[in-house]
């Protein structure tokens, strides 16, 4: 993710199959505070829906995301798709 024309952030994730499994995110320290977390979390996750995998999350960041919003449990393995 880029903020003013600067990396602020990136998610790390693995494909398997049709699964995209979060594995890392961070937001560069410079970028605190901004909410630019949130806006990844949202981004990189609506990109896997649109695309038609589903999510699983091993990242803390993107698992804490997706405990708030409850609007994508459809399509989270272990939520509204069993494991």
């Amino acid at each position: 993710m880029f903020y003013d024309g600067e990396l602020a952030g990136f998610t790390e994730y693995v494909e398997r199959g049709n699964d995209t499994d979060f594995v890392h995110t961070e937001i560069d320290d410079a970028f605190a505070g901004k909410g630019l977390g949130g806006v990844l979390a949202k981004q990189a996750i609506e990109d896997v829906i649109a695309r038609g995998r589903t999510v699983t999350a091993h990242c803390p960041f993107i698992r804490a995301y997706l405990d708030k919003h409850p609007e994508y449990d459809a399509h989270v393995v272990g939520k509204g798709i069993p494991r």
